[in-house]
């Protein structure tokens, strides 16, 4: 039982977790729970009714029910899992039922494996209604990056719907950034990973392929001690794996070698070469200290921004 980040879980008691990190083949599976059964939930599926719990409820709800799952994250033992959703099985499936879907499913399919391709959230688990979203996934850096030029260049050719300012809006609402809304549509226009069509936002999500998962440096997930918080300027290196989760900018500091990201409003924040600005939490470990963004949910002030971007942008 091997699972990756975007996958969903079900437990013998009918939750629903997301999984939130790569599983190493051994120890619990980090994720965080999502669903629950209720009978009077707005979510229904052909399993029943059920209601999907923010953060902070699903934080509460399994400190009463089972206290031992919850650490930083929510640990599940891999006995107490009845099913793996897995994204790139699921999305034919639900290509056939979901015109939208089909659309763009249709689209990367085109010059992408299909195989790499997969639908995450609310449509994998069956619980989507009218408001949701789509969250596509591709699988393996080539593949993905490949995936933006399309969306890219469908958008242009009038094929997608260009983003308006009014779904900019919701986006910046619901991400709360520590950005102004110009700098932060600017950082996101670049990325080339969301889109619109038929009046239904969807967004492109990295998971590493099988072979990429190999490549993981396990220490990047170690907890290191706390220094404090601290603001930086600095060079990115690498920016290789600034889509992941975590997302991973190297960077050129005299202290600190690496920034690291737990909150998707910051994925592929800076390319290479770059010069960025970040604040967030210092971690010392035993191999290296680092720069940590995203260590509560909202992350409240913690950045990080591309000064090389945002300067050319108020240049012109």
């Amino acid at each position: 039982m091997t699972t990756r980040i975007r996958d969903f879980v079900t437990t013998s008691q009918a939750w629903i977790f997301s999984v939130v990190s790569y599983d190493s083949g051994e120890g619990d599976v980090k994720c965080l729970l999502r669903y629950i059964p209720d009978e009077s939930g707005d979510r229904v599926s052909e399993n029943g009714r059920y209601r999907k719990l923010d953060f902070h409820e699903s934080y509460a709800f399994l400190r009463t029910h089972r206290p031992e799952y919850v650490k930083d994250v929510h640990e599940v033992p891999k006995e107490d899992i009845t099913e793996i959703l897995r994204p790139e099985e699921r999305l034919p499936w639900i290509a056939e039922r979901e015109e939208g879907v089909r659309d763009i499913y249709e689209l990367l399919g085109k010059a992408i494996p299909k195989d790499r391709i997969g639908i995450t959230g609310s449509f994998l688990c069956g619980l989507n209604n009218q408001q949701s979203d789509l969250d596509f996934v591709v699988y393996g850096q080539k593949n993905f990056n490949l995936a933006r030029q399309i969306i890219a260049n469908a958008t242009k050719d009038g094929l997608l719907t260009e983003i308006g300012q009014d779904v900019w809006r919701q986006i910046y609402n619901k991400r709360n950034p520590e950005l102004s809304y110009d700098d932060f549509v600017a950082q996101e226009k670049r990325k080339k990973n969301r889109g619109v069509i038929d009046n239904t936002y969807f967004d492109l999500l990295y998971v590493r392929d099988w072979a990429e998962i190999r490549k993981l440096d396990r220490r990047d997930y170690e907890k290191g001690e706390r220094r404090g918080y601290a603001r930086i300027t600095a060079e990115v290196k690498n920016a290789y794996f600034s889509f992941d989760s975590p997302a991973i900018y190297e960077i050129e500091h005299p202290e600190i070698s690496k920034v690291l990201c737990f909150t998707h409003t910051y994925t592929g924040q800076a390319f290479e070469g770059e010069l960025i600005e970040a604040r967030g939490v210092i971690e010392r470990t035993k191999h290296e200290t680092r720069l940590v963004v995203g260590t509560t949910r909202e992350a409240k002030g913690e950045w990080i921004k591309s000064l090389s971007l945002l300067s050319r942008k108020n240049n012109f």
